[in-house]
């Protein structure tokens, strides 16, 4: 007979036999029982904080895993282990979605830029290093392509474009956009793969015009631009895969409310600061 039957027995039986004379008789610990009574009341308290979790994946869209949610009910005052909150969001469905990093090849170059970036990913003030990347969208319209760019210091999306083609354009559109929002003072690097968009004539101008300087993957090296692929992985996974899209409009509408969430309320497992929240710290 297994344990828990044993035990079930005992607290089927518990207001006609002493706990002490069954649990010798059936050859089990008290604490052993005690301990299964305890679990049996689980479900009763796991409740109040499966609600609370339950309102906080509400107001992320049920993007965070349970390491997310731990900082975001300690910051209402909630503490829990961590593995509880995760036990907890399994068994009440309120698990995140599961992510999948998807890689691509690169085409021809005109100019190619030594990879300075150099996997060093961490960036020591905002506007020192970017980097940027396209990715694209499926609607049943076609694919809406999406550039953007990313400041490694804080992991905010500084700058993004939308458009119906994956054209020169895009890209330089993207940089112009971020050059109009942030005053870069000192050296910046802006990292991408080598896309033609990145190779081409128009961005070689651009980045010169504007004083700044150009860094480049290896060929065929996905993980030399890990934090541009690492974003779009997220915003896949955390928005997109989640819904079909029917229009260009509804997609642009979708990854605009996205990144309000990203840069202002998403919070970053390493700072357990949202990227907006680091950049305001900081002081020169």
């Amino acid at each position: 007979m297994r344990p828990t039957v044993k035990y079930f027995v005992i607290y089927r039986h518990k207001w006609e036999y002493s706990i002490r004379e069954m649990c010798r008789f059936f050859n089990v610990s008290r604490s052993g029982y005690y301990d299964y009574v305890k679990r049996m009341d689980m479900p009763a308290r796991d409740l109040p904080l499966a609600e609370k979790i339950r309102e906080c994946q509400e107001k992320c869209g049920k993007t965070y895993g349970y390491r997310r949610v731990h900082i975001w009910l300690e910051r209402q005052g909630i503490h829990h282990n961590p593995k509880t909150i995760l036990r907890v969001m399994r068994k009440y469905n309120l698990l995140s979605v599961v992510r999948r990093k998807k890689y691509r090849s690169y085409g021809e170059y005109l100019h190619r830029y030594s990879n300075l970036l150099n996997r060093e990913f961490k960036a020591e003030r905002p506007n020192q290093k970017w980097v940027t990347d396209i990715s694209y969208i499926k609607t049943k319209q076609g694919n809406l392509y999406l550039s953007v760019i990313r400041d490694l210091f804080d992991n905010s999306i500084i700058a993004y474009k939308t458009g119906t083609e994956q054209n020169m354009n895009l890209v330089l559109s993207t940089i112009r956009e971020a050059k109009k929002k942030e005053k870069v003072t000192g050296e910046l690097q802006l990292h991408s793969d080598q896309g033609f968009q990145y190779t081409s004539h128009g961005y070689f101008k651009l980045t010169q015009a504007y004083n700044i300087t150009p860094s480049m993957s290896r060929r065929g090296n996905p993980y030399d631009n890990a934090l541009a692929e690492n974003f779009f992985s997220i915003l896949k996974t955390e928005c997109i895969y989640r819904t079909k899209l029917e229009t260009y409009e509804e997609a642009r509408l979708i990854i605009d409310e996205y990144m309000h969430f990203y840069n202002n309320e998403r919070i970053q497992l390493k700072t357990k600061l949202t990227p907006l929240e680091k950049r305001s710290q900081y002081v020169a």
